[in-house]
């Protein structure tokens, strides 16, 4: 004789291969939904907190050139140049968390397997590295000091239209010698380690959606989109009107092939 307990255990159905099947099915959906839309969140989280640095160094610049006279520091090129030279040294005393000097999408050094565009300059022999670079124009460096010496900013305070003027940003240097007929990119990633020539390279980064995050010298923070770097105003002389903006003529298929489509200036 059938118990009741046995009788409901017999009526009790297990799911099926097929149910099974489209159960997963439906959760590899969701998932192929739901990931780019996650890894955008990522990147957006990721984008604001680069402009939280830079937003920091912006205050950090400020501070330095306030304490001295309006200037920055002489800088130095290359890798053989002792560390004094270079931002992170010389604004060692404004800030404490080293973290502050990497972009959130660029935090491995290239000599620890990072890759351009997403990889932070060095690390150099005293171990110093970082993922933003200074516009090299700005520096307080001395008269006839090269065949451009004309160009550098080297005082702040009667600089107009100041809002235009990088001062630092998503770099793969730890500065930048920009002109306006610089190069772009060949492709996306390109890297470029000749100092001198098509110095652009080093900002034209597609760290950020095909864009770069700024600080100004305003002390503003803004994204800038790649074309528009060349219609900033890198140095005294910089004719923001090149070849490579839409006022000096260029057109889409002027660009590299990675660079067609994107917004132009």
């Amino acid at each position: 004789m059938h118990t009741f307990n046995s009788r409901i255990r017999s009526n009790q159905k297990g799911f099926t291969l097929i149910e099974l099947l489209v159960v997963i099915a439906i959760i590899a959906l969701l998932m192929g939904i739901l990931m780019p839309a996650l890894s955008r969140v990522k990147s957006m989280a990721r984008a604001a907190a680069c402009q939280s640095n830079l937003h920091q160094w912006a205050v950090m610049w400020s501070m330095y050139a306030d304490d001295n006279d309006g200037s920055f520091h002489p800088g130095r090129g290359g890798t053989t140049y002792t560390a004094d030279d270079r931002w992170p040294t010389v604004l060692r005393y404004y800030y404490k968390d080293d973290d502050i000097r990497l972009c959130p999408m660029a935090t491995k050094p290239s000599t620890d397997g990072g890759q351009n565009p997403f990889c932070a300059w060095g690390r150099f022999d005293d171990g110093m590295y970082a993922s933003y670079g200074i516009n090299e124009w700005l520096l307080n460096r001395p008269v006839g000091s090269d065949s451009y010496s004309d160009n550098y900013w080297r005082k702040l305070y009667n600089i107009k239209l100041s809002s235009n003027v990088p001062l630092f940003l998503d770099c793969r240097w730890y500065d930048v010698w920009a002109f306006s007929i610089d190069e772009p990119p060949p492709y996306d990633g390109a890297d470029l380690t000749i100092g001198g020539k098509n110095e652009m390279w080093r900002v034209c980064l597609n760290r950020h959606n095909y864009a770069v995050n700024s600080a100004f010298l305003d002390w503003t923070v803004r994204k800038v989109n790649l074309k528009q770097l060349w219609t900033l105003k890198w140095h005294k002389n910089y004719n923001t009107k090149d070849m490579w903006t839409t006022a000096g003529g260029a057109v889409d298929t002027d660009w590299p092939e990675w660079m067609r489509g994107l917004k132009a200036y």
